[in-house]
C-alpha cells in the first residue's frame, strides 16, 4: 500500500497512516484504510489493533483540498452513483472491525481524522492533539454524526457550525480521550492498554465488539436482551469455560479458538 502500512506482535496490529507532510487523506488512502482494518476479520494471529499516524505534525489533518474523493472522473459506475462511499467504506471498516480498536492520536485530528478516531473504541492522545471539523471554513461539511458520538449534542454543534478545535485534554475532560499523554509516551500507553485487551479470549473480544457496536443506539429492553443473546453465544465456545476454569485454578487461561 502507498500509505498504509500494517505490523502485528503478540496479537497487537499496528496500522499506520503516513501520507506527509500533514496526513492529509485523498481517495487511495479511504481505499487502504478500508483494506488493512477488514484483512483482519479472517486473521486469528490478530487480537486488538491500534490506528496511528507517522511523523509529529498531524494525526490526519482532513481532506487534501488538491484532490477531491467526491469526483465522477473515471469512475465506475457505483462511483457514479455515489461517490462518498469511498469515505464511507473506511470509516465503517474501522467502526465495524472485528476486534477493538486503540487510537493513538498523535497530533491534530481534523475533518476525517476526527471521525476516524470516534469511530475507535478507545481513544489516547498525545497533549499535542487537537481535534476539530474545519469544513464548513473550506466549502465542505464534516461528519457530524461521528462529532456528536465524541462529545454530545450541543458541543457537536457548537464545533461543527463554528470549526472550532479543542485540545485533547479538553476531550478528555468531556471523557471521550481515555488519555493524554506526553508524545514520547503515547505509542507506549496504546500497546499497554492493547496488551492487557490481547490477553483475553479473542472469540470473547470479537464477540464483545459486535455486541457493542449492535446495541448502540437500541432502547434499553431491546440492547440487553440482545447482549443476553451474545453470552449466550459465547457460553457455546470451549475458550468461555477455560475463562472460567482459569479464574478458578488462579492461573493464567490458554485460548484455544473453539
Amino acid at each position: 500500500m502507498r500509505d498504509i502500512t500494517t505490523t502485528c506482535t503478540d496479537g497487537v496490529a499496528e496500522i499506520v497512516f503516513c501520507r506527509p507532510p500533514v496526513n492529509a487523506t485523498d481517495e487511495q488512502s479511504w481505499t487502504e484504510i478500508a483494506a488493512a482494518f477488514t484483512a483482519l476479520r479472517d486473521d486469528r494471529d490478530v487480537r486488538v489493533a491500534i490506528l496511528t499516524a507517522c511523523g509529529s505534525r498531524a494525526f490526519m489533518a482532513g481532506q487534501d483540498l488538491r484532490s477531491d474523493p467526491f469526483s465522477m472522473d473515471g469512475k465506475a459506475p457505483s462511483r457514479l452513483v455515489d461517490p462518498g462511499s469511498v469515505v464511507r467504506d473506511a470509516m465503517w471498516a474501522v467502526y465495524d472491525c472485528a476486534v477493538p480498536v486503540v487510537a493513538a492520536v498523535n497530533g491534530p485530528a481534523i475533518g476525517g481524522g476526527l471521525a476516524l478516531a470516534a469511530l475507535c473504541d478507545i481513544i489516547v492522545a498525545s497533549d499535542t492533539a487537537t481535534f476539530g471539523t474545519t469544513e464548513i471554513n473550506v466549502g465542505l461539511l464534516g461528519a457530524s454524526a461521528q462529532l456528536t458520538r465524541l462529545v454530545g449534542t450541543y458541543r457537536a454543534r457548537e464545533m461543527f457550525l463554528t470549526g472550532k478545535v479543542v485540545s485533547a485534554q479538553q476531550l478528555a475532560d468531556w471523557g471521550a480521550v481515555s488519555r493524554v499523554v506526553p508524545p514520547d509516551e503515547l505509542m507506549a500507553e496504546a500497546r499497554a492498554i492493547a496488551s492487557d485487551l490481547a490477553a483475553k479470549s479473542p472469540i470473547a473480544l470479537r464477540l464483545a465488539k459486535e455486541s457493542l457496536n449492535r446495541v448502540e443506539g437500541l432502547p434499553l429492553k431491546d440492547a440487553y436482551r440482545l447482549e443476553q443473546d451474545y453470552t449466550t453465544r459465547l457460553r457455546t465456545f470451549e475458550d468461555a469455560a477455560e475463562a472460567t476454569r482459569a479464574f478458578l485454578e488462579k492461573r493464567p487461561p490458554t485460548w484455544r479458538w473453539r
